[in-house]
């Protein structure tokens, strides 16, 4: 066989075997539905929220020191978590030192009373010496108008009416110094008698004793640590942090729910805003006033959710919104194909975001979006989500 019968008799059964294979079928390529979770966009509420925390403080702090320098300790009437009156006794002071004094004072007093007494005695034999005085200088001039008395026995007559006036006017001048004396003593036994009442240690206002700092021996000074710290009334306050750029969004009044390690929630109200901002931080400190409630102390951490805004809108998780280059766009599943979608948010709140334009109520959404899909696939859903 020549070589050209060969070469033509291999390109027929190359032919014939192509001829005999399957004709090829387009749509064998094509990828099946990818399974994927979806959720219906629902409208609900929307609540918009501030988180604050802080320490509980009182709301007035009254600081109760000693009004007598320098008196031991020497009894104590409150423990720290009290509950006091106004004027109830909290603690008493050494009074020994007092109580000498005032006795010294009766005795000033008591001289007092008897110099004023022997004033007053002089006073009248001064003022009976004076009247004997004046009525023998009357006489006497009588006389010399009658030319029986000399005019020496006058001026004798003269000279002691003068000597017995100055000393009237001497006595008089005593008696004023000796009531002076007296009052000066009476207003010593005042001051005596205000420190012995001040020796007692008493709450200026009703309260709870938050802090005692007295001790049984101590020495009470008006310039140390106050001996008491008293919560005004037992009002307790949170005073807490908030940013600055909430500010704007809090007002008075606006409720508070305040939550406590160990205790049932606590609603509260916004009592004060704050009157500056720290520079450093940025923040601000918070009052939110607080119920009256035994198990409150100062010091402890508490947190606040304050409620700022309420309305129905569309929202979805977090988790089906994409966010790229400052947009924002989700993934809608139509008649089973995905399609990418731009959308504007509004608040996100508790892993929720708020869709304020750019999709309608009861379509269907990817709940996790992502990369992996693109516009036009083909999906099918997987059913809820666990």
């Amino acid at each position: 066989m020549t070589h050209a019968l060969r070469l033509a008799l291999a390109l027929a059964l190359a032919g014939a075997a192509t001829s005999a294979l399957p004709a090829h079928d387009a749509t064998a390529t094509e990828a099946p539905p990818m399974a994927v979770t979806t959720i219906a966009a629902t409208r609900g509420p929307v609540v918009e929220t501030v988180l604050v925390d802080g320490s509980l403080v009182a709301r007035d702090e009254v600081l109760v020191g000693p009004q007598v320098e320098g008196l031991r300790v020497v009894e104590l009437l409150a423990e720290e978590g009290d509950a006091v009156a106004a004027g109830q006794p909290l603690a008493r002071l050494d009074r020994s030192g007092l109580d000498i004094q005032l006795a010294q004072n009766d005795a000033a007093l008591a001289r007092a009373a008897a110099a004023i007494a022997q004033a007053r005695s002089q006073v009248a034999q001064a003022e009976a010496a004076d009247q004997e005085a004046a009525s023998a200088l009357e006489r006497s001039r009588s006389l010399a108008r009658s030319g029986v008395a000399s005019a020496e026995a006058l001026d004798q007559r003269l000279a002691a009416a003068r000597g017995a006036a100055a000393r009237l006017a001497a006595a008089r001048e005593g008696l004023v110094v000796a009531e002076a004396e007296r009052r000066q003593v009476e207003a010593q036994r005042r001051d005596i008698e205000l420190r012995l009442a001040r020796s007692t240690v008493e709450a200026p206002r009703a309260g709870i004793v938050s802090r005692r700092a007295a001790r049984v021996g101590a020495i009470a000074s008006m310039a140390g640590e106050p001996l008491f710290r008293i919560v005004a009334d037992g009002a307790i306050e949170l005073e807490a942090e908030v940013p600055e750029i909430r500010l704007a969004r809090l007002a008075p009044g606006q409720k508070v729910r305040v939550e406590l390690a160990g205790l049932p929630p606590l609603e509260g109200r916004i009592r004060l805003l704050p009157s500056e901002v720290d520079r450093a931080t940025r923040l601000g400190r918070l009052r939110i006033a607080l119920p009256l409630d035994p198990g409150l102390r100062v010091g402890r951490f508490a947190r606040g959710t304050i409620e700022t805004a309420r309305r129905e809108a569309i929202s979805l998780p977090l988790s089906a919104v994409r966010f790229e280059e400052r947009e924002a766009s989700v993934q809608v599943v139509a008649a089973g194909r995905v399609a990418t979608r731009r959308v504007a948010l509004g608040a996100i709140v508790g892993g929720r975001a708020e869709i304020a334009s750019g999709l309608a109520e009861g379509e269907s959404v990817v709940l996790r979006a992502g990369a992996f899909l693109r516009d036009g696939d083909a999906v099918r859903d997987a059913g809820p989500a666990r």
